[in-house]
């Protein structure tokens, strides 16, 4: 009798799990795992840090350890280049089949001669990929299965059109997987004829995350910000900010004032990024600045606090961000510091995804407002 989803795999994947501590499949895991181990194209959706990654990842790996040959099977595509950092490490810590990482802005004589060796699980950004096949260098007429994580920021109008031209590309009868926490009606078109699955809420944004308003005017947020990171000591914060120059200066101002933190932004090279998140992840730091193209998806274990210091026009943004801290069943606190326009939206927010809303106050040196 079948216990769970996991029970589909074969003994190597199983340990491997049990290695990193994964011994039970999350509800996204289970229902999910069974459609692709069944070959069936589907679209997914599931909150964030729910495990939307191994969901995909171990029944096409499963399928791939069945086989002797080293052939390339899987090709994922994420919108970022540290999303596919992220999902190329995920791959390599459950399987020893060979893995590539194929991104935009690093040197692609590199990535040929990687591809020699002949992986068999790719991840990368659609338009380095595309470009590759394009040279005939990525060779994929023998994939398995194509999987666009994130596909809802996949087919916004910046990637649109590298994402479609990579599908058109896909051999007929490749199978087909889109995944995000926030599937919208463009998916379902870019997706036309696939299974939707939606996961059921688990209310993982108002049951698992403490939602804090502090009010600031916009000339006094960045020393609000300061303020807040001496009272609350953060054991490991995301900052988050829309504008991508709004990210340097916030890191600058902090480190003027002997804060400890590094900064996280698309216009730096591939290798400081990867440093920042690196440093970020094994603790060496514990306050990242970022913006909302680099860190979406981002999975690091054990933030403590999302620092909001604006809130972005797409209400998915919020979701995305808010989701960085409370993974895979742990607890955290979301912090929005705004002026008054954005309390006014955060307000709108509250009731429109169910959240309550706690208002917050720094005075010497302290927080203050309602007892939770």
């Amino acid at each position: 009798m079948q216990t769970n989803s996991f029970s589909l795999l074969n003994n190597s994947l199983q340990e491997k799990l049990k290695a990193l501590n994964i011994n039970e499949p999350t509800k996204v895991q289970e229902k999910v795992i069974p459609q692709i181990a069944a070959k069936k194209n589907i679209l997914f959706q599931s909150e964030t840090g729910t495990g939307k990654t191994f969901a995909y990842l171990l029944p096409v790996v499963n399928r791939i350890e069945e086989e002797q040959d080293s052939k390339l099977r899987l090709l994922i595509v994420a919108p970022t280049f540290e999303l596919a950092s992220q999902i190329n490490a995920d791959a390599k810590s459950i399987t020893q089949r060979k893995t590539a990482l194929l991104i935009g802005g690093s040197p692609i004589k590199r990535q040929i001669e990687t591809l020699k060796e002949k992986p068999q699980i790719i991840c990368g950004t659609a338009a380095r990929l595309v470009e590759l096949i394009r040279l005939k260098k990525l060779k994929i007429q023998d994939l398995f299965t194509c999987v666009f994580d994130e596909c809802d920021r996949l087919i916004k109008k910046e990637s649109f059109a590298d994402t479609e031209e990579l599908r058109s590309l896909l051999p007929k009868d490749t199978q087909l997987i889109g995944c995000s926490a926030t599937i919208n009606n463009p998916c379902k078109l870019f997706f036309n004829n696939v299974e939707t699955i939606v996961l059921p809420n688990e209310d993982v944004l108002s049951k698992n995350i403490t939602h804090w308003a502090i009010y600031s005017e916009k000339r006094d947020k960045i020393d609000t910000l300061r303020k807040f990171i001496y009272a609350a000591k953060p054991a490991k914060a995301l900052i988050f900010t829309s504008r991508s120059d709004e990210v340097e200066n916030i890191y600058t101002k902090l480190k003027f004032k002997k804060i400890e933190c590094i900064a996280l932004h698309a216009k730096a090279e591939k290798q400081l990024r990867k440093a920042a998140i690196d440093k970020f992840r094994n603790g060496k730091i514990n306050i990242l600045i970022t913006s909302d193209l680099c860190a979406r998806g981002l999975d690091i274990t054990d933030v403590s606090h999302i620092i909001q210091m604006d809130l972005p026009n797409d209400d998915d943004f919020f979701i995305h961000r808010s989701g960085r801290t409370a993974r895979a069943g742990k607890s955290g606190i979301n912090v929005v510091i705004g002026d008054e326009f954005e309390m006014k939206h955060y307000a709108q927010l509250e009731k429109k995804l169910g959240l309550t809303v706690y208002p917050k106050q720094l005075h010497n040196g302290m927080i203050t407002g309602p007892i939770l």
